[in-house]
């Protein structure tokens, strides 16, 4: 029996490089794509096929998109700041071009991944369902430019070509460049910024749980596909928990600075103008969307993962923290 081909887009980012290899050990045959040759190299001597593909270029995603069955797109330009063009070319144009290559190379199955900043208003908002009302303006252009290639995905879904999305809300594990590290140097230099004493409730996910969720999708019925799934631990918790948590396996003192939230959300609004006046408009220190972030409760009911996928987290929070600080502490 012929191996099945799967194509990962951003495999040389945190959830593509987990997906690559655990399809790899789990018998696909399997091509990771991405623009981190340092990250490339590290895919291709655990044996899995790298490429250094720029997915704005149509040809060159048309090319490597061919003889595969299925394709996970976790490529994605996400940041908090930057030009709307800069996004649009590398979020929107990117996943036109990934499915017109799908389209015309007979691939089976499309699995998006896209964020739950969809949801994102600058309000407490808990147990947020796939069916519930976007916001009519988005907080940046990152989650404006993540709508638009997930609505074009799921418009692309048919019979001979099927599309499903996930909206995997804050990825952690072993390998996070991002969410927790970050919060590891601020609590270094000048303390972990609490707004409203941390009590702000949220959902994390663990990069393996992650993975299950989207090799769940891979192999899901036609029933299952051309729908969105929200994708968590299960496992709401108060930031302020899973921050004690962390410090505590780390071996850290927890330094918090309680900062009124009014006073942050000024103070990053000016950044924001200043680096607007500035020459490249450089990423300011703060921005009110990293701010409200930190402060605001955001909860994922997970209920349709559940049932249409089967999605059942294995991986719980503590168990995740652990795993992070432990490979935090001695990286391999």
């Amino acid at each position: 029996m012929t191996e099945a081909r799967a194509l990962v887009t951003g495999g040389t980012g945190f959830l593509g490089g987990h997906l690559a290899r655990r399809l790899q050990t789990s018998g696909w045959d399997v091509t990771a794509v991405g623009r981190n040759t340092k990250n490339g190299a590290a895919l291709a001597a655990d044996e899995i096929r790298f490429r250094t593909v720029d997915l704005r270029d149509p040809q060159a995603v048309e090319a490597v998109c061919s003889g595969m069955d299925t394709v996970f797109h976790c490529a994605a330009l996400s940041s908090p700041w930057g030009r709307y063009q800069d996004f649009f070319a590398s979020n929107v144009e990117a996943t036109r071009h990934i499915i017109h290559a799908c389209q015309r190379q007979g691939v089976r199955r499309l699995v998006n991944v896209s964020t739950p900043s969809l949801y994102f208003d600058f309000s407490d908002r808990l147990g947020i369902r796939e069916t519930d009302p976007l916001p009519a303006s988005a907080p940046n252009a990152y989650a404006a430019t993540k709508r638009i290639a997930e609505e074009e995905v799921l418009a692309a879904h048919n019979p001979s070509f099927e599309s499903v999305s996930l909206r995997p809300r804050a990825l952690f594990g072993p390998g996070d460049t991002a969410i927790l590290p970050r919060l590891i140097h601020a609590n270094d230099r000048i303390g972990v910024p609490l707004f409203r004493r941390g009590e702000a409730i949220l959902d994390l996910t663990y990069v393996d749980n992650a993975v299950d969720a989207l090799l769940l999708a891979a192999e899901a019925p036609p029933a299952a596909m051309g729908r969105t799934y929200n994708i968590t631990n299960g496992e709401p918790v108060r930031l302020a928990d899973v921050l004690h948590k962390l410090f505590d396996r780390l071996g850290v003192p927890m330094r918090g600075r309680p900062i009124p939230y009014s006073a942050g959300y000024m103070l990053a609004g000016a950044m924001e103008l200043a680096a607007r006046l500035l020459p490249g408009q450089p990423e300011p220190l703060l921005t009110r969307y990293t701010i409200a972030l930190l402060a605001k409760s955001q909860t994922l009911d997970i209920s349709a993962a559940r049932q249409w996928l089967r999605y059942s987290p294995r991986i719980p929070n503590d168990e995740g923290i652990a795993r992070f600080a432990d490979w935090w502490r001695n990286p391999r």
